[in-house]
């Protein structure tokens, strides 16, 4: 019931996020009022039937530009989706991380990513999404958003592709930078058929920046140690790699709910305001 649940709450985002159909038939990206707003999950801008903003793109555009070097706006929305709901938002409202889930499901040999590639993120956090786009400018002192332009595959699967397939121009003017990031797209989509999530757990910025929050935020996975019988199941369905039992709370966790599900003792416990006090 708690994973039809989730499903259903990550199909409503993803209409929702990219619920400009118009967009789709007329091969054109929505660029009305609320564009202005950002998206919580990772979803594209140029997505033909995005409704809203890519906190991370413009995270970037705000960086990048000449007129100014920080987002009070996109930080804060950033800071309140955080701290409120730390990565239940990849669990629940991310679409390419519903995408990967899908392509997980495919039947095949499955594998496990080495625990430092996890870090990867971060890196890519400060290189791409802050550093790059500050350091780098052109002469009149605009930084181009690195991340979006260089790597991300969101925006080469929801944007670049439709894009293209409904303009010839755009097919014209194909270059090595399409083919890099189309190469990149490929990767992961084999990746997640073998891996699950593995954009979430190596190359996604906005999940690094909600893994910072994971642990203070007001959403919160709580285990009652009177309870908890230490069986390790918990750990075993755990496809983020993390031990609920002993650290409720990790950076990795997207807050599924696989674990409160297998629980044999209901010794986790998940929600805003829970009492502490028999919790680790």
């Amino acid at each position: 019931m708690a994973k039809i649940k989730r499903s259903g709450i990550q199909f409503f985002s993803t209409v929702v996020s990219n619920g400009y159909f118009k967009g789709f038939m007329e091969g054109k990206v929505y660029a009305g009022p609320l564009k202005n707003a950002c998206s919580p999950g990772l979803n594209c801008y140029s997505c033909p039937g995005a409704l809203t903003s890519c906190p991370i793109g413009a995270l970037q555009a705000v960086i990048g530009s000449a007129r100014y070097w920080y987002s009070m706006y996109v930080v804060g929305i950033l800071g309140v989706f955080g701290l409120v709901l730390g990565r239940w938002i990849c669990g629940y409202l991310c679409p390419f991380g519903w995408f990967q889930e899908w392509l997980f499901k495919i039947k095949s040999r499955k594998c496990t990513l080495p625990s430092w590639t996890k870090k990867i993120k971060y890196v890519l956090l400060v290189v791409f999404v802050l550093l790059l786009p500050t350091l780098v400018t052109n002469v009149i002192g605009m930084g181009d958003p690195a991340y979006c332009k260089y790597i991300c595959p969101v925006g080469t699967l929801e944007g670049g592709i439709p894009l293209i397939l409904m303009n010839d121009f755009l097919k014209q003017a194909l270059g090595f930078l399409f083919f890099w990031k189309l190469g990149i797209l490929a990767m992961v989509i084999i990746a997640s058929v073998l891996v699950y999530r593995p954009f979430c757990k190596v190359l996604c910025p906005l999940g690094a920046i909600y893994a910072l929050f994971n642990k203070v935020s007001l959403y919160r996975y709580h285990v009652d140690i009177e309870k908890c019988v230490r069986c390790n199941r918990c750990a075993q369905v755990c496809k983020m790699d993390v031990v609920m039992y002993k650290t409720p709370n990790h950076t990795e966790c997207i807050r599924c709910g696989d674990c409160k599900s297998i629980c044999p003792t209901s010794a986790i416990t998940s929600g805003i305001n829970i009492d502490k006090a028999k919790s680790l």
